[in-house]
């Protein structure tokens, strides 16, 4: 069994070589007559030679702090004064420090963290943060550890949802006054919420996990009408049509038909003007060719827009964080004498938005639930309705808790940002809809 060690008291005296000899000798029994003191366990010399000067180590051990804090008040200075007179004529100097035992460092079998190898004092490393678990963990752990958030009501996950859906700038007010540690991460906030929502809103089991639904029956009439068509195709009936074989001049161009399933993409429905295209800027017309805009009608027509829908439904995420910054300028625009940092106006449009996605899940996640159960319409339709005027209204009272100003100015300035944000928001969204029309 290890016996717990009480504080020392170690005193340093320095003297040059010539006078180390007999200061050594005068230590010696000087100090001997501090062992009978109460509250002193032992006290101990050591010497060591450094050039042309020595050092003199003095060891005091302590039963308690509570003795050792008594010895430095009441016999420390008098120490401290008997070595100045004792080495008297030649240069000395000494210094005092407290050392307690690292129990961490002594005490067999004690644990280390596995992720920082830092001492451990309690069931978490300082260092880290890792819990201390040196043992294999169970299948049901691995469960916990990954829907733990989920499950935990005091957890930051339930903590960040409540105010942020109810208590509009709460989060951010909260994050700005340093109020950090009980709530989720904004960004990560904004991401985790962000992700939902997409799944939810354009996740389709039957298409997305076809292979896990059977076919639906054809009817017996459509099979037995189609059997003839698809043993003369193949299927899908594709037709291309290239020249004129009544062409006269053979600098005519040739005609260019495509049938889809039987169903002829007419050149008339694609069809770009030259002077639509001379009304647009150099740099446009550079860019927007009339081959490049046929060629998208073109390809947008025969599977009726599906792959550009596709394609502008996959932007989407990234235009919204295009949009994040462009109006955290506008409220750093709207509120210039705030003292605010950029940053701290771009905190919070992320918390806004992670709120407008999490009101957009929910009501997703209502009207497929009325729909689940067969209930009216309006049952679902209404919530809905007006949950949607809670947005607006979300957004004036955040900007009322975090900037702090009048119900008049506070207004002007929110009309002046909804005006910015339905600009904002209508060029990010055209940006995305040209990205995906030049990506088909």
């Amino acid at each position: 069994m290890t016996r717990r060690q009480g504080p020392i008291l170690e005193t340093t005296i320095v003297v040059d070589n010539e006078a180390a000899v007999g200061l050594e000798a005068w230590l010696g029994d000087y100090l001997s007559a501090f062992r009978t003191d109460a509250g002193i366990v032992d006290v101990q010399l050591f010497t060591a030679a450094t050039g042309e000067r020595t050092s003199h180590v003095a060891q005091f051990s302590f039963e308690s702090d509570e003795a050792i804090d008594e010895f430095m008040v009441a016999r420390l200075a008098g120490l401290e004064h008997d070595i100045d007179e004792a080495a008297a004529g030649t240069a000395v100097s000494h210094s005092s420090r407290v050392l307690r035992e690292d129990r961490s460092q002594n005490i067999p079998g004690k644990d280390i963290c596995l992720n920082c190898e830092t001492p451990l004092r309690g069931q978490y490393c300082a260092q880290c943060g890792q819990r201390s678990q040196s043992r294999l963990i169970s299948l049901w752990e691995l469960i916990t550890d990954a829907f733990g958030d989920l499950f935990e009501l005091d957890s930051r996950l339930w903590k960040t949802l409540g105010p942020l859906l109810i208590r509009p700038g709460r989060l951010t007010a909260d994050y700005l006054q340093g109020k950090r540690a009980r709530f989720m991460p904004p960004f990560r906030t904004y991401l985790v919420l962000s992700l939902l929502f997409f799944v939810v809103a354009f996740f389709d089991p039957r298409e997305d996990l076809a292979i896990l639904y059977a076919e639906d029956p054809v009817p017996e009439q459509i099979a037995d009408s189609d059997s003839s068509t698809e043993a003369d195709t193949g299927g899908t009936e594709f037709d291309f049509t290239l020249g004129d074989e009544d062409a006269e001049d053979e600098d005519d161009e040739p005609d260019f038909d495509v049938l889809v399933g039987g169903q002829p993409v007419e050149d008339g429905n694609c069809q770009i003007d030259d002077e639509d295209m001379m009304d647009m800027p150099g740099w446009l017309q550079r860019r927007l060719t009339k081959q490049r805009l046929t060629h998208i009608c073109q390809q947008a027509t025969m599977d009726d827009g599906e792959q550009l829908l596709e394609n502008v439904l996959d932007n989407i995420p990234a235009a919204l964080i295009v949009l994040l910054p462009l109006m955290a300028f506008a409220l750093k625009a709207l509120y210039p004498l705030s003292r605010r940092y950029y940053v701290e106006h771009l905190l919070f449009f992320v918390h806004f938005h992670a709120f407008f996605f999490l009101l957009l899940t929910l009501q997703i996640l209502w009207i497929r639930t009325i729909a689940m159960v067969n209930l009216n319409d309006a049952i679902g339709i209404l919530p809905v309705v007006v949950s949607s005027f809670y947005i607006p209204v979300y957004l004036f009272k955040s900007m009322r808790r975090v900037y702090g100003q009048g119900f008049l100015l506070t207004l002007l300035k929110y009309l002046v940002l909804l005006a910015v944000y339905a600009a904002g928001f209508t060029a990010t969204m055209l940006g995305a809809f040209a990205i995906a029309a030049f990506s088909i």
